[in-house]
Order: C-alpha cells, then structure tokens, then sequence
C-alpha cells in the first residue's frame, strides 16, 4: 500500500528560524509540533523532514554538525513517540543549482525513489515561497504555507503553525 505523507521543511516548521541552525543549543522546538506530529501520524500519514542546509555548503558548519542536531531532534520525536520517516537535507548553496535545493524537487524525487508515495494524498508544509514550489515542482498537490501574513489562495493553504494546519489535514 502507498503512504501518506507529511513532507516537513524544518527551519521555520518544526523548528524556531534563527538563521543557519545547526547547534542543539539553539534549536527549539515550535510549540505544538509534538502535537500536530501525533496527530498526523494518528491520520495514517508518515512524516518525511526535507531542509535546504546552504550553511553546509557556506562553510558556516558540516554535515557532521547538521547530522548531530538531525540525531538530537529525531531522538526528541522518539521520546514522544513519534517516527520520522526520513530526513532530507540539501547541503548546497544557491549559486551551485543543484537538483535538491528547494524550490527544485530532488528531494521529493529521492524520497519517491526509496518508498512507495502516494503523491496525491500527500502534503508538503513550509515556511517560504520555495517550498510550495517545491512541492508544484513535485507534483505535491496538498501544500500549506505556515505564516501570519499570507492568505488562502488558488495554490496553497496558509497556517499560523505546524499545529494550525491541522484544521485542513484530515484521516
């Protein structure tokens, strides 16, 4: 059977955006995200976390780096009983157009490559412009765009937060 799934941008989603996160110290979790996690997972959907991480490819911190803070946070979901597919991340900066930085849709093609996914009944939830055209590029038809400032319009949903989104996510 086909899964379900959530696609989750971190920084800005699951995560406080302060620019180029890469330190536990500093990463803090959004209120609500346990929470919407459950829910989504109660829904039948799998969860999948795909992140561009130019800060990698700037020098700013390495793979190494990200792959600590990557281990912290899916331990944080597993002492709250929530699984995480897989984590996708993009390590490039902008100037290198890779095939895997948002807006383009290598990641959603890598995840596609490793599970069997339901595309149709899938959402993808970011915090910027580049992930709901990551998730068009995708051919992810359901795509919310967490923010306070943006409405409702042909193309994607808006959601105050992770926890917000609920309210178009059904079973």
């Amino acid at each position: 059977m086909k899964k379900k799934i959530i696609y989750l941008d971190r920084d800005g989603v699951i995560n406080e955006d302060f620019e180029y996160v890469y330190k536990i110290s500093d990463f803090k979790f959004v209120d609500g995200v346990f929470e919407a996690c459950k829910k989504f997972l109660d829904f039948g959907y799998e969860i999948i976390i795909v992140t561009n991480q130019s800060g990698i490819g700037r020098g700013f911190y390495t793979n190494e780096d990200f792959e600590i803070l990557t281990n912290y946070m899916l331990e944080e979901f597993k002492k709250q009983k929530i699984d995480i597919l897989k984590v996708y991340h993009c390590p490039h900066k902008p100037e290198e157009n890779c095939l895997c930085r948002k807006p383009k849709n290598g990641m959603i093609l890598k995840s596609l490559n490793d599970f069997d996914i339901d595309l149709k009944n899938s959402w993808l939830i970011g915090d910027k412009k580049s992930d709901i055209d990551c998730a068009k590029n995708g051919k992810i038809e359901n795509k919310i765009l967490i923010s306070k400032n943006e409405k409702n319009c042909e193309d994607f949903l808006v959601a105050n937060s992770l926890f917000d989104s609920l309210k178009y996510i059904k079973e």
